[in-house]
């Protein structure tokens, strides 16, 4: 079972306890059935891992959720609310994320609905975290490393469990694509979450940029479109494009290029971020800004910058059992069906246009109630895969 995280550090040295708790509770001998000398030898290992595997490991529900952001858990409360007794994998620092998701990377949340004053993001997926449980979601600090959606029932696995499931909500989110430069990080000397973020629908209200010099780097229509966004707030917002032409629609290129309040830097890459001195370099105080045809090297002074090349969908583990589309998102827009009838999707893995966390709560709400709806239509009853 799980925990709802209070911060980062705590989280990790918790989950590392618990994790080899796990260890070594699932380490107590099996006793194999009597061989011959010849066979003990060739059989003794699988027995006593077939064993252990249906002594300890082999679950069974009517719903598996995989996830752990505002998607899963809402699945995972209106499905528990619904007496499916859902089993939700919140994963172990799956695609380098904590549990809870990419709100746990963020500090104030200032656009989820019933937080007039904003809430910190890993208080908000503490909420959500305890609510799931609340309703009785068995929550499994484990990552799924690899699923078969062949047969039904269908079939989760970890490495230290196997999950019997009728019906399953992938819900794995995906990741905002970073630079790795000097000061990009949120560890020492980094300004991430304090002037560097990859969400300005997120973050660009916030009033640290507020009548500020902005910058986002990117060439696609998520550049064009978060930097001009962000004039709603920058005094003046600059793009960071590391060619002489955009590869965005005509149209987005058009809105960006004729906003007056929008310049773009061509041929430029960021090669370093450095703080404000009036904050005793607190928060972001500007970028090195190299030109990738003549190698100088200037300074920008912004207070902020949006990273807008784009997302990373977490479905590799999926092993193409679901059909995705040519960015790696689960297919089917405008629903949480996938491919495979008893299987759907919910949250950023399905979502490139909004990825929000309110919007991703609300698939969460939609693909469990299509769940309830195929259990009722395959005929499960409850008990019946307990």
């Amino acid at each position: 079972m799980s925990y709802c995280p209070k911060n980062n550090l705590l989280n990790l040295l918790r989950r590392g306890s618990k994790f080899f708790r796990k260890a070594s509770n699932s380490a107590a001998p099996t006793v194999a059935p009597t061989s011959t000398p010849g066979q003990a030898s060739s059989s003794a290992a699988a027995i006593s891992s077939t064993s252990a595997m249906d002594d300890l490991h082999i679950l069974k529900t009517r719903l598996c959720i995989i996830g752990s952001g505002p998607a899963a858990h809402t699945a995972a409360i209106y499905a528990s609310r619904a007496e499916l007794k859902p089993i939700l994998f919140e994963g172990w620092m799956a695609n380098g994320i904590a549990p809870g998701g990419q709100l746990t990377t963020t500090t104030d949340v200032e656009n989820f609905p019933g937080f007039p004053n904003g809430i910190n993001g890993i208080e908000l997926m503490d909420h959500c975290c305890k609510q799931s449980l609340r309703f009785g979601t068995q929550i499994l600090t484990e990552t799924v490393n690899k699923v078969d959606f062949s047969t039904t029932p269908f079939k989760v696995f970890t490495d230290s469990k196997t999950v019997i499931a009728d019906s399953i909500i992938v819900a794995t989110g995906a990741i905002a694509k970073r630079l790795d430069f000097p000061g990009s990080s949120e560890g020492p000397g980094g300004f991430w979450n304090r002037g560097i973020s990859a969400c300005a629908v997120c973050d660009g209200a916030a009033p640290i940029f507020r009548n500020k010099l902005l910058a986002v780097i990117g060439g696609g229509d998520s550049a064009m479109e978060e930097a001009t966004f962000l004039t709603k707030y920058g005094s003046i917002v600059y793009i960071i494009h590391r060619r002489d032409t955009f590869r965005a629609s005509k149209i987005m290129q058009q809105r960006a290029l004729t906003n007056p309040k929008i310049q773009v830097l061509w041929n430029s890459a960021v090669v370093g971020a450095y703080g404000d001195e009036n904050t005793n370099n607190r928060v972001l105080g500007g970028l090195k800004v190299k030109n990738v045809l003549s190698g100088e090297v200037s300074d920008l002074k912004v207070s902020g910058l949006f990273f807008a090349i784009g997302h990373e969908p977490a479905t590799k583990f999926l092993d193409g059992q679901l059909e995705l589309d040519s960015g790696g998102y689960v297919t089917r827009p405008g629903t949480t069906l996938t491919s495979v009838h008893g299987v759907f999707a919910a949250g950023d893995v399905q979502d490139k246009k909004y990825r929000q966390a309110v919007t991703a709560a609300g698939t969460g709400c939609m693909a469990a109630l299509e769940a309830e709806h195929y259990l009722q239509e395959i005929g499960s009853q409850e008990g019946k895969t307990d």
